[in-house]
């Protein structure tokens, strides 16, 4: 009733596995903080602040070995709406850097979640005049 199997399996045996390249959970982790820390930089550019996107850019390029794309397009979101943003950012970015003790990201993650924090409690102050 079944024709006999006459193909090799499209399938891999576990030992076929070692000619994946492999990373590393720091190559992981740089990747992950890399791409947090370049989608704070695409909020922080945005909103106009660039002595903070120029810190976040060379700990970019410093992960990556490259300097990132600079924000091009703006949303025109909110303030509010992009301070939140990038305090989330932030929270991200300081849980991996701490993950992969890298205290120059951590720092400037911490500076840059009060920094959006303090912007957001402003904006709720004159918000409520």
């Amino acid at each position: 009733m079944y024709e006999p199997i006459r193909n090799k399996s499209v399938h891999r045996m576990a030992a076929d596995r070692a000619d994946f390249p492999h990373r590393s959970r720091e190559e992981e982790l740089d990747i992950q903080l890399a791409g947090h820390l370049a989608a704070l930089l695409a909020v922080t550019d945005e909103l106009g602040l660039g002595a903070a996107a120029d810190r976040i850019a060379t700990q970019v390029a410093r992960l990556r070995g490259a300097p990132p794309a600079r924000h091009a397009g703006l949303t025109h979101a909110a303030p509010t709406a992009l301070h939140r943003r990038a305090h989330e950012l932030a929270g991200r970015a300081l849980v991996v850097a701490a993950s992969r003790a890298d205290t120059a990201v951590a720092i400037l993650a911490a500076e840059r979640m009060d920094a959006h924090a303090a912007a957001l409690e402003e904006l709720r102050l004159v918000g409520a005049h």
